[in-house]
């Protein structure tokens, strides 16, 4: 009789629903992470989305060869402070293959780290341009462009052992998570207690300045979650959030973390 091969592994097959969670649970490292994320194809509808706004692009990008893949973290393996987002912006990350970079989002968030001693330097323009952070990661629960910036429940779902594995790597290290908004709160806690701490019943709500403790279920290091809006041009347009009060919570959540901003 012929010998049948084994089906491929999902962990092989990036259009496979379960290839984030069996890719994610063989990388040894955040560099490997990182690799591999960039190749999945698990969301039908985002895969779709991020490509044709590839094709069809936006006038001002027109000479841009977008990302048009799944955007990983960026910043050191081993920083004690982590921020969280939603997704790749179509025209943003989506573009330029860097989280929050060619957007009014990004432009705010890089600059208000630069002016915390945080990144080398105040604009982030794409992969590769040379900016660095100190001791920060910032990183999102869905790794795709979604239409109208909205992911479903399902999409979030299959893309989070993407970022539940990032925060297991960099346990050793990581002492503060800021999420900025409501979408990248709820996305985090299944994400933290996954990860190995403590999230109390009932859960708690996500609010500007909202801070909780979370205790290690193995007696290590806690973890502190803070709450901040996003940096998105609809709440900094009208006032929900500003510049100062931006600066003032990441300095607060830095200094948690143990570094020393401006």
């Amino acid at each position: 009789m012929p010998i049948t091969a084994p089906p491929p592994s999902p962990a092989d097959d990036p259009g496979h629903p379960r290839h984030p969670a069996e890719a994610a649970a063989r990388a040894d490292g955040l560099a490997a992470l990182d690799r591999v994320v960039t190749g999945c194809r698990a969301c039908p509808r985002l895969v779709e989305w991020r490509e044709e706004t590839a094709s069809t692009k936006r006038r001002a990008y027109r000479d841009w060869d977008y990302w048009a893949r799944p955007v990983p973290g960026f910043g050191p393996p081993d920083a004690p402070l982590v921020l969280v987002g939603l997704a790749p912006a179509a025209h943003g990350a989506n573009r330029t293959g860097r989280i929050f970079t060619g957007d009014p989002s990004g432009d705010l968030l890089y600059a208000t780290l630069h002016d915390l001693g945080l990144a080398n330097r105040p604009h982030s323009v794409r992969h590769g341009d040379g900016l660095e952070l100190y001791g920060v990661r910032i990183t999102d629960p869905v790794r795709c462009a979604p239409p109208d910036n909205k992911p479903s429940t399902a999409e979030r779902d299959t893309c989070r052992p993407w970022i539940t594995r990032e925060l297991q790597l960099m346990r050793p290290t990581v002492r503060t998570v800021v999420a900025l908004g409501g979408f990248a709160w709820q996305a985090l806690l299944p994400v933290i207690a996954d990860a190995g701490w403590q999230v109390p019943r009932p859960q708690p709500v996500f609010g500007h300045a909202a801070l909780v403790d979370l205790p290690a279920r193995d007696g290590g290091p806690p973890l502190r979650l803070r709450g901040c809006y996003h940096v998105s041009p609809r709440n900094t347009n009208t006032g929900r959030l500003t510049t100062t009060m931006l600066r003032d919570l990441l300095r607060d959540a830095a200094r948690s973390a143990g570094l020393d901003p401006r």
